[in-house]
């Protein structure tokens, strides 16, 4: 092997553990991210001067123990109890929102994160004026259907006043 090539098995290390962690940020379920440590490992067991067949051999053990023991552990950190966040349309559902105009069972606008929203009261004969705080309970299309706030809502759409 020439002297060139076997100076620079480290370089082709570390980039394949660059080419598994582009690969990792495209399926994020840290397989690819185990195995990217794996080869950074393997990149200094090679710039030890080991041989190349060590350094796969390293790479393998490495990367294994990576997967079963360090990625259990990171997913258990990394996501939320349950059936996980709530995203899109199912996380606007028990946030609060502001009124903006006038809000009744046949129509109104709140101010839900950050954004104006159509609303409707949930029950019939409900009216909720401008500035009361409501809590949304389920998303009809683009309508944010909402019920009165308890009092333990907090707010998420307001201003405070300046610090110092």
């Amino acid at each position: 092997m020439p002297d060139w090539l076997r100076d620079s098995q480290w370089l082709w290390w570390v980039g394949a553990a660059l080419a598994f962690g582009i690969v990792e940020m495209t399926t994020l379920d840290l397989i690819f991210l185990m195995l990217a440590l794996g080869a950074l490992v393997a990149a200094l067991v090679a710039g030890a001067g080991l041989p190349l067949l060590w350094q796969f051999l390293v790479f393998a053990l490495s990367a294994g123990l990576f997967v079963f023991a360090l990625r259990p552990v990171a997913l258990k950190y990394l996501k939320l109890e349950g059936k996980g966040a709530r995203l899109g349309i199912e996380g606007h559902i028990g946030q609060t929102a502001t009124v903006l105009t006038e809000v009744t069972d046949r129509g109104g606008l709140v101010k839900l994160r950050g954004e104006d929203w159509t609303a409707r009261a949930e029950l019939e004969g409900s009216t909720y004026p401008v500035g009361d705080l409501v809590t949304v309970v389920r998303i009809d299309g683009a309508t944010a259907v909402v019920t009165e706030a308890q009092p333990e809502d907090k707010p998420f759409d307001t201003d405070h006043p300046p610090l110092g």
